[in-house]
């Protein structure tokens, strides 16, 4: 059975007439109407649909624009080059379509082993914030913990840069970015090496932009939140989100560790954009940041989550989650996109959702997850027709969900594809791919000083951030060598002076990136080191150890 909320009630349907005037003869046309669905609260006044706003039409709308699914989706992965793609779309409480299209990996001998279907499993990456905030919101059900209560209660040695907010941050304001932390703050720590630990106990390094007042999104934030909920019910992370939400759920191809991923047979493999081409190079794995962007998973799962989602936290029609505790999870919390424009629309985030509009005045609940190294995921919810799909794909961020998403819900609401979503967005998502760096288009000067010599620069420095960074000299060449155990290396190549250029590696830096590593003086003396691709938060400059 449905629940009324998801229908306009009866002998509600309003119409707003717009007359129109012939110009010439001063004759007036016959008046058009635009039919509007509402209801007792004007704020959920929508436009009809083109068919007609019954359960029946509602019902032939949505079967019409899933028969036409499987050729927009073709369409959209071969203008793009997206290599495989999974959907599936849920309404009135049933999984009403799924299906998987293209392969897992290209490259294959024998693509035929490697076909897409409903139940590969996709790492899902930042779709796994709102898997996350479904666990929160069952803790706040248990009374684990709430959404209001501060995380230092529950994380009594988590420490930020500002006492007060050290002080007074809350599950909530960790899960809709509103801490102050910077956008990617701990991004950086993660692409050399550290794990979740390492990665929090260092975020009180991080200046603070205004508490509750600006929206940055931040992977290591939403983590906190995550940690502190966890904390209250005394387990691990990825234990709580498998006891709380894939066990009860029955989401049994989902994990929160990367190795379970590894593990499954029918997996996706990530692909990266290279010179214009979707290749297999990478591996990404998201542990550190698992609460924000290590989930996997398939379609299958996500449409029983879905269906959860829309049923506002029942399962299989018994009580599972408050709705109030879910409610305010899937309802704006925070501005995270002012408009430019007096007729746009304002971009809300929720906990872990995004919450936004249609341009028919439905309600919709959403959230995309990207990996540069090779992912691209989404979903989108409309509420008011019980209506979900989730898209997700094994190459990088390229527009390929959010278009199918959007393109097949034009179709439900207005009969037609309202604009060339895939060149929108794939155009839109493109800056993912812009090379980093203060080097980046920029080539050696030609009159440019030599370096000193090796011995200079040889040794160890200290950053309280980054930890331990050391140069050593190898067959001619200066490397840089950080992170856990040095892990993290890259070739330092003269450029002026005691300036030098290095390639990036890892999520954060895109192909083409390229960055200057310069060494400071005193006097004769090498003293210290700025690396400019992570000194974004004036945190990139290490010291020399005195030998």
């Amino acid at each position: 059975m449905r629940p009324v909320l998801f229908r306009p009630a009866a002998g509600l349907v309003g119409v707003l007439a717009l007359a129109l005037v012939a110009g010439c003869s001063g004759a007036s046309e016959a008046a058009r109407t635009v039919t509007v669905d509402t209801l007792a609260n004007p704020g959920g006044d929508v436009v009809a649909l083109a068919d007609g706003s019954t359960d029946a039409d509602i019902d032939r709308a949505i079967t019409n624009a899933v028969g036409q699914l499987p050729d927009l989706i073709q369409a959209a992965m071969d203008q793009v080059g997206v290599p495989g793609l999974a959907v599936a779309v849920v309404h009135g409480g049933e999984t009403i379509y799924s299906g998987g299209f293209g392969v897992k990996v290209l490259g294959i001998d024998d693509p035929a082993d490697e076909k897409i279907d409903a139940e590969t499993v996709f790492q899902i990456a930042s779709l796994s914030k709102s898997i996350s905030a479904t666990a929160v919101a069952k803790a706040v059900t248990e009374g684990a913990i709430s959404w209001t209560r501060p995380v230092i209660q529950n994380l009594p040695n988590f420490v930020m840069s500002d006492p007060y907010v050290t002080t007074n941050a809350t599950v909530g304001d960790y899960f809709s970015h509103r801490s102050g932390l910077a956008t990617g703050a701990g991004d950086d720590l993660e692409d050399i090496g550290y794990g979740r630990r390492y990665i929090l106990d260092h975020l009180d390094r991080q200046p603070l932009a205004p508490f509750r007042s600006t929206y940055q999104y931040s992977n290591y934030g939403l983590t906190v939140g995550a940690e502190a909920a966890a904390a209250a019910l005394g387990m691990s992370w990825e234990d709580a989100v498998e006891k709380l939400v894939y066990e009860p759920i029955g989401m049994t191809s989902s994990s929160s560790r990367y190795q379970d991923f590894l593990y499954q047979d029918n997996r996706a493999t990530i692909h990266a954009l290279v010179d214009g081409e979707f290749v297999p190079r990478y591996d990404r794995d998201p542990d550190p940041q698992s609460p924000a962007g290590g989930v996997s998973s398939n379609v299958l799962d996500l449409a029983k989550w879905m269906k959860v989602i829309l049923a506002q936290g029942k399962l299989n029609g018994a009580d599972y989650i408050d709705p109030s505790a879910l409610l305010a999870a899937t309802t704006g919390q925070m501005i995270s996109g002012h408009p430019t424009s007096p007729t746009a629309r304002t971009s809300m985030y929720g906990y872990g959702f995004n919450v936004g509009s249609q341009a028919s005045g439905r309600t919709s609940i959403s959230h995309s997850g990207a990996f540069v190294l090779g992912a691209a995921t989404g979903f989108q919810l409309i509420p008011s027709l019980d209506l979900g799909i989730v898209t997700l794909t094994n190459a990088g961020p390229q527009g390929v969900p959010e278009a199918v998403n959007a393109e097949f819900l034009d179709l439900v609401q207005y009969g037609h594809v309202t604009r060339d979503w895939v060149s929108d967005f794939n155009g839109a998502l493109g800056a993912y791919y812009n090379p980093v760096g203060d080097l980046v288009g920029k080539v050696r000067p030609h009159n440019a000083t030599s370096a000193g010599n090796a011995s200079d620069y040889i040794g160890k420095y200290t950053n309280d951030y980054f930890g331990t960074l050391s140069i050593s000299e190898h067959d001619g060449d200066l490397v840089a060598a950080l992170g856990p155990g040095g892990g993290y290396r890259v070739t330092l190549d003269p450029w002026d002076r005691d300036t030098f250029s290095f390639v990036p590696t890892g999520e954060n830096a895109p192909s083409g990136s390229l960055s200057s590593a310069t060494f400071s003086r005193t006097g004769n003396s090498v003293t210290s080191l700025t690396m400019d691709f992570f000194n974004g938060q004036g945190l990139g400059t290490w010291n020399k150890a005195i030998p």
